[in-house]
Order: C-alpha cells, then sequence, then structure tokens
C-alpha cells in the first residue's frame, strides 16, 4: 500500500472518530436544551433543542458517510467517496426541516413567559460547548479533507449562533421584554441559511464539480515542469467527497511508447504524493514536434573541446535547434554548479540538466553514472561514439 492510500486510510479513521464524538454531544446538548427548555417553560430553548436534536440525525449521516467511503467494491473503480457527499447532503435537508419546526412552533405556539433563572445558565452552558467543538470540527475536517465533518463542524457553529439569540432573547427578560418567541423565529432564520448553503454544495459536489482552479492550475504546473513534457493539451478534474479525481491529455517530446508509459506512470505517482487529496490520476500521452530540438554537451570551455567526465565537467553546452532543419537557433554556455560536489554529484548534475528539457545529450564516452541514468530513465537520447541511444529507441 502506498503512502498517500495509508494517509488516507488514517484520515478516514480519524473522521470516523470525531464523526462519533459529535453523535454524543448532541445527544447531550439536545437533552439537556430539551429538560430544562421544558422546565423553565421557554420556546426559544426547546426550540433549540428541537435543532440539537436534528444534528444528532446530522451527525449519524456523517458517520455512516465516512463509514463507507472508506470501503471498497469493483462496482464503484472510483470508490466511495461521495458517500460523504450523500451524507452532507441529509445533513442539510436534516437543518432545513429543522428550521421549518422551529419557525412553526414560535409563530403558531402559545405565548410564554420563561424561568430566566433556570434557562439562562443553561443557554449558557450550552453556547461554550456547541461553539468549541464547531471550531474543532470544521478544522478536524479540514485537515482530513472530510466535507462531511466540515458541514457538522458548520452545524455546530449554526448552533451556537441559535443558542446566542436564544440566550439574547432571556437576558432581555431581566428588563422586562418578553422576546422568547421572536429569538426563537430568529433561530428559524439562521438554521435555514445554514442549511441552504450546505444543500447547494452537496448538489455541486454530486454533479462532478471541477475541483478549485488554483489546486488545478498547480497540478498543471507540477506536469509541465516534468523534462519530458511539451504541455499539458487538456485537463478534466472532479471533486469526490472532498477528494480529487484528475484526468490529464498531456503532450510528450518522446515518440517512444516504452519511454511515454514510463513518463506517464511517474506523473500519475508525482501528483499523488504531491497533492495528498487526489486519490486518482491518469495521464494520456500524446506526441507532437515541439519545434525545439535540445542537445546538450559537457564541455571544458568556449571553444567546445567535450569534457571526458560527463558530471564533472566544468560547462555545458546548451544548443537549441530547428528539428525540420537542423539549424542552429541559438547556443548558451553554462557552467556546471556542481562540479566539485563530493556527495551525489551525478543525482544533482542529472536533475539540473533535466530542468533544460534536452532531447538529447552528446557524452565523449559513457559511464553509466547516475546523471546518464536520470536523463535516459526521463526519455533524453544519450549519444556517443559507443552508444547511441536512438538506434535502441527506433
Amino acid at each position: 500500500m502506498t503512502n498517500s492510500h495509508l494517509q488516507a486510510s488514517s484520515e478516514l479513521r480519524r473522521a470516523k472518530t470525531q464523526a462519533a464524538i459529535s453523535v454524543a454531544i448532541n445527544l447531550f446538548l439536545a437533552g439537556i436544551k430539551g429538560y430544562y427548555g421544558i422546565m423553565a417553560g421557554s420556546q426559544a430553548l426547546l426550540s433549540d433543542a428541537i435543532h440539537s436534536a436534528t444534528d444528532v440525525v446530522s451527525s449519524l449521516a456523517a458517520l455512516i458517510g465516512i463509514w463507507v467511503a472508506g470501503k471498497k467494491h469493483p462496482s464503484f473503480p472510483y470508490g466511495l467517496y461521495k458517500a460523504e457527499t450523500l451524507a452532507t447532503l441529509i445533513s442539510s435537508t436534516a437543518i432545513i426541516l429543522a428550521g421549518y419546526e422551529i419557525a412553526r412552533r414560535a409563530l403558531l405556539g402559545p405565548v410564554t413567559a420563561p424561568d430566566v433563572n433556570i434557562a439562562l445558565p443553561v443557554t449558557l452552558f450550552c453556547l461554550a460547548v456547541s461553539l468549541s467543538f464547531g471550531l474543532i470540527q470544521v478544522r478536524a475536517g479540514k485537515r482530513l479533507g472530510s466535507p462531511a465533518l466540515i458541514a457538522d463542524g458548520k452545524d455546530y457553529l449554526a448552533d451556537s449562533l441559535s443558542t446566542g439569540i436564544v440566550m439574547l432573547g432571556l437576558a432581555a427578560n431581566y428588563i422586562g421584554l418578553n422576546v422568547d418567541r421572536w429569538a426563537a423565529i430568529a433561530v428559524a432564520i439562521f438554521v435555514f441559511r445554514a442549511g441552504g448553503a450546505l444543500l447547494i454544495d452537496a448538489i455541486r459536489e454530486l454533479l462532478d464539480a471541477s475541483i478549485d482552479r488554483e489546486t488545478e492550475r498547480e497540478i498543471i504546473r507540477l506536469v509541465e515542469s516534468d523534462p519530458g513534457v511539451i504541455k499539458v493539451r487538456k485537463t478534466l478534474s472532479r471533486t469526490a467527497g472532498g477528494r480529487f479525481i484528475v484526468d490529464m491529455d498531456v503532450v510528450l517530446k518522446t515518440k517512444s511508447d516504452r519511454v511515454a508509459d514510463k513518463v506517464a506512470d511517474r506523473l500519475e505517482a508525482e501528483i499523488v504524493k504531491s497533492f495528498p487529496r487526489v486519490v486518482m490520476a491518469r495521464i494520456r500521452p500524446h506526441f507532437e514536434d515541439s519545434g525545439d530540438f535540445v542537445r546538450i554537451t559537457p564541455v571544458t570551455g568556449p571553444d567546445g573541446t567535450i569534457a571526458q567526465h560527463f558530471a564533472k565537467a566544468p560547462w555545458f553546452q546548451v544548443e537549441h535547434l530547428d528539428p525540420a532543419t537542423w539549424k542552429l537557433q541559438e547556443r548558451q554556455l553554462i557552467e556546471n554548479p556542481y562540479k566539485d560536489v563530493d556527495r551525489k554529484r551525478g543525482f544533482l548534475v542529472g536533475k539540473w540538466l533535466l530542468s533544460f528539457k534536452p532531447d538529447q545529450v552528446i557524452v565523449a564516452k559513457t559511464h553509466g553514472g547516475t546523471a546518464e541514468a536520470l536523463l535516459k530513465e526521463a526519455g533524453v537520447q544519450i549519444v556517443s561514439p559507443e552508444y547511441d541511444d536512438n538506434k535502441e529507441e527506433s
């Protein structure tokens, strides 16, 4: 199992724990608000208890969604990550229904004067619990890439907001203003708003919304920085329960199927490694002339004499040629920054030369060192009097 898969599995386990804790806290809040709401005769606190009771359903939906998201099934080759999106959809629906019930009770129920001395301390306590755990849950959801946890955390924040309104309504009774009914209506409005926002987000993801543009641009930059890539022709991406699936058409410099397969495999692995939220990346290679053939030669100086030792060469000559006519278009002489390095010289030189995206490297004699191996692995032709990579690839 790869590190990315291990990380995804670990994140799912932690997300399950967070969701289970959420269920317990919501049960506690619903019970304490309901009990003391009845004891104090507070319509607003009872309405808030209904909100918390509905949150129990939302938290259970999140827990079930996260559990299903970690399962594998051959009928779902792209994974079951959207189970979390369905959980978010259920959560949003539950929140909207809670808002309706709160508004209905506030408008049609009897007007009563609550016992503030009983209701206010309980409300303050519930506010502190909801606000604290909501912030913790949202942070955990973002860290673990779980939309269900984020939805659950936002639900807690909406709950804390509604509880805060209840608290203000109860406090107003100290100056003779019985606004308990209006506090309940205000709770309903905020609940409707929170549920509607989550519903829209869930529908967008179920309709295969693309990943955010900035992340997509970063993935494209990563791919186009590869020495074997000319450009990214097309990118298709979609979200899946907080995870990303990326499908790219990439134009490669090589026309060798063997090298193209290696480049595509390398890019797919690099995308998943560099972007933990990407659970699947697929590269489709295409071939076309780049319009520029880059040839690099290790030299001893400006006179162009070929250096005998590749990685220790003091200079490298970089030539840009027209691939149709082989006419020289540009020549640069670049000093080797790693010629005097004692450790990993070949690796550093090979990686550095790959940044120039060479098509061909000319050497006096092949040594089979690390630098040459890196260049060859990337599909670069290694040409010398005793070795011609062109023949092998033809």
